[in-house]
């Protein structure tokens, strides 16, 4: 599992030219999920991203968790987070999970989100076309990987 984080002061995504999904404050996570990828990758992630410490403290260094200043979370499903690029110029995404076991993984995550978290969480639109906004706050934008736990 592979999510990208972005502090942002605001996002949202819309589906269809309506919003189905925004924040203030807080984390938009887009998440790659690969036919490998278990409850134990989900559990791992979430632990981390709810107690990454990337918000600034009153004297400006990132030393405070997305609880710790009352942030929201944004998730969006990214099947592309998976694109190989080694051969060719055209991505491959043979790693990303299929449909729908992906699609039943993102429903997890969120739900398991939603349990360990208590402020906002909102979401995209499984499979869906969707535009991405957002307002990328420092820039903070951090990749992790459930497979490469650094």
């Amino acid at each position: 599992m592979r999510v990208v984080l972005q502090r942002v002061t605001e996002a949202s995504v819309k589906v269809n030219q309506e919003i189905v999904g925004e924040i203030g404050k807080g984390i938009l996570i887009l998440l790659g999920i690969e036919e490998a990828d278990s409850e134990e990758d989900m559990e791992w992630l979430i632990n981390k991203i709810i107690n990454l410490r990337i918000f600034d403290d009153k004297d400006g260094v990132m030393n405070l968790s997305i609880n710790e200043v009352q942030g929201q979370i944004l998730l969006v499903s990214q099947f592309t987070l998976h694109a190989s690029t080694k051969k060719g110029n055209r991505p491959s995404y043979i790693k990303a999970a299929k449909p729908d076991l992906a699609k039943q993984h993102y429903h997890r995550f969120y739900q398991l989100i939603l349990t360990q978290f208590s402020s906002k969480v909102a979401c995209g639109v499984f499979g869906a076309d969707m535009k991405v906004a957002l307002i990328n706050d420092g820039p903070v934008t951090i990749i992790m990987d459930s497979k490469n736990k650094e």
